[in-house]
């Protein structure tokens, strides 16, 4: 049998998944202690024993200036924004992108302006947000809106384009409306694909969260790498970068199970990623 077609069982996949994570913690701290031996004073590469520490001390002890657990302030802080910017540019491409993909005109209308507003980098968008929305909530909304939302419009008119024709036409001999069609035809075949620009839009979300909150902002995951950066402090850095993946990775997979769980249909044909 070729290996193409030979699957690990779900014990050796699990294994072959944390190999790569125990080998990244192994050669961690192996060039940590390296570094320590030569200078216990080292910032760069600081021991487990000493990021655990700091982050206990962030977790579970009110911060002398305003009382509040740093780390679940951030936490709670860079959720809500992010939460927001996904619920709006869902709405977006629920609304602009089924238009597209099942209205010719609204295609001819939409089509040309978010294929070019999706070429434009966000970050160069971020100073004029800012100006315009302030520094506030609203423009670190708007950048993940503006990031995520056209690439998500695009996905799901393609996908409302890419149902076959037959089930439309079924639908048409059976005297259905536009609206039913949509509704009834379209919507359903769609959502999975909903669900899928979802989960490919939430790393670039981050990075547009985290660019946002670093500029300007007073609390949020970002805001604190940015502030202790100019300290070295790496003790807290590097936690909270595998803080960010943690919390994107979870999202991910409740997005991915969410998926699987609400539309088996669309997953019998293989594996989800």
């Amino acid at each position: 049998m070729k290996w193409i077609n030979h699957k690990p069982s779900r014990p050796i996949a699990i294994f072959l998944g944390l190999l790569p994570f125990v080998a990244l913690i192994l050669i961690y701290s192996i060039a940590s202690q390296i570094r320590l031996t030569e200078n216990p004073a080292d910032k760069l590469l600081p021991a487990f024993e000493t990021m655990w520490s700091t982050m206990s001390r962030m977790a579970f002890e009110p911060d002398k200036r305003n009382g509040n657990y740093l780390l679940w302030s951030d936490t709670a802080a860079s959720l809500w924004r992010l939460g927001y910017g996904l619920i709006i540019s869902t709405f977006l491409a629920l609304m602009v992108g089924v238009a597209m993909g099942v209205l010719p005109y609204a295609r001819a209308f939409f089509a040309p302006f978010t294929s070019a507003f999706s070429l434009i980098p966000p970050i160069t968008v971020l100073p004029i947000l800012f100006i315009t929305l302030g520094l506030g909530e609203a423009a670190k909304v708007g950048l993940i809106v503006v990031g995520i939302a056209p690439i998500m419009i695009r996905a799901l008119a393609q996908s409302a384009i890419d149902i076959p024709r037959e089930l439309v036409m079924k639908a048409e001999t059976l005297g259905a409306s536009t609206w039913q069609i949509t509704v009834r035809v379209i919507l359903p075949n769609i959502l999975p694909a909903l669900i899928t620009a979802l989960r490919i839009g939430l790393c670039p979300a981050w990075i547009f969260l985290v660019s946002a909150e670093a500029i300007a902002s007073t609390e949020g995951l970002g805001y604190r790498i940015f502030l202790v950066r100019r300290y070295m402090a790496m003790d807290i850095i590097l936690p909270y970068v595998a803080w960010i993946t943690l919390l994107a990775f979870l999202n991910d997979r409740a997005l991915l199970l969410f998926s699987k769980r609400a539309f088996s249909w669309h997953h019998l044909e293989g594996d989800s990623i």
